[in-house]
């Protein structure tokens, strides 16, 4: 298959069945977002916020782009820019994994990097603050309106083609600048209003359920502000999951059906599991997994792994 950009990449990721930890009588699907170009659903928010500037005249040829990024957006962004010829800056705090920082820059951005102590809102606050002293256009991820307007045309039509004629009961999904569960959730009320779609988020951030934001290990996942983008009527019901647990599953997922992925993706899954636990015989849930493992290689998603020889179990054999 031939393609012009790496642009026209995006989008038509796989649903993959669970075949070794679905429950009983449960049908479990995941949607991969880690085929996308730079491996994360954020490649459908950065190019639709870079698209729908270009459009409206709001950037114009060549001027740099500057966005707040836990670092998938930023990543993705930084993909979108190099192949449209802007200079990306990403503002991003210094407690998200040093992979992130490498990529963006290996992709020829620039990363400024805020303390971790000034929380989501300090890198949001420091990227408009440069955007406004630099005439930089400000991407505003967790406020555009083009970034639920993408997942209502590619991931929802996607989901609604895959599973025409195909029972579908739930749809799991987490949140970060909500623009895929709002999007996505959105278009299923509509087309399919008979399917129950689950938000999550870490239960040291319940924010969804009225909790303080604490700091929590799923990067990507709820900063501590709910995003403007998020359509809070749009989903059923709450699931918040333990950060340990998401990584125990991001770790199964990947040794047990061969699916590498991030936290997040483990933290959906584990979300899930406990409403298979409790739905009716027969039941088919699909959960978003929206990036791959390859950017937590520093952090405790790797926690224990042996980096050399495993000459004990060579023994023991």
């Amino acid at each position: 298959m031939i393609h012009d950009s790496i642009l026209d990449t995006i989008g038509d990721t796989p649903i993959v069945r669970l075949q070794r930890l679905a429950p009983a009588g449960i049908t479990m699907y995941v949607k991969i977002e880690a085929f996308n170009p730079m491996s994360s659903v954020k490649d459908r928010l950065a190019y639709a916020i870079i698209r729908d500037a270009l459009d409206e005249g709001e950037l114009q040829p060549g001027q740099t782009v500057i966005e707040a990024t836990s670092g998938n957006t930023g990543i993705s962004l930084a993909m979108v820019c190099a192949a449209l010829g802007h200079p990306f800056v990403a503002v991003m705090a210094d407690s998200f994994s040093i992979e992130r920082r490498k990529l963006m820059r290996a992709l020829g951005a620039k990363v400024i990097l805020t303390p971790a102590a000034e929380r989501g809102s300090g890198m949001v606050n420091k990227a408009a603050a440069l955007a406004a002293k630099h005439g930089w256009f400000l991407g505003r991820q967790f406020e555009n309106e083009a970034n639920p307007a993408y997942h209502r045309n590619t991931t929802a039509a996607e989901i609604l083609r895959d599973f025409a004629g195909r029972r579908l009961d739930y749809f799991v999904s987490g949140w970060g600048t909500g623009g895929t569960m709002t999007g996505v959730g959105q278009m299923l009320r509509l087309a399919r209003p008979e399917v129950q779609i689950i938000a999550t988020e870490p239960k040291v951030a319940a924010m969804l359920d009225g909790e303080p934001w604490s700091p929590h290990k799923i990067q990507g996942w709820t900063p501590d502000f709910v995003p403007a983008v998020l359509d809070r009527e749009v989903f059923h019901r709450n699931v918040p999951v333990d950060e340990t647990v998401s990584r125990d599953c991001a770790r199964d997922l990947a040794q047990k059906e061969g699916i590498f992925c991030g936290i997040s993706a483990g933290a959906t899954f584990a979300a899930g599991l406990e409403i298979a636990r409790e739905a009716e015989q027969g039941s088919v849930i699909m959960c978003m997994l929206p990036d791959t493992g390859e950017r937590y290689l520093s952090t405790f998603l790797f926690e224990g792994i042996n980096e050399g020889s495993d000459d004990e179990w060579l023994a023991a054999q």
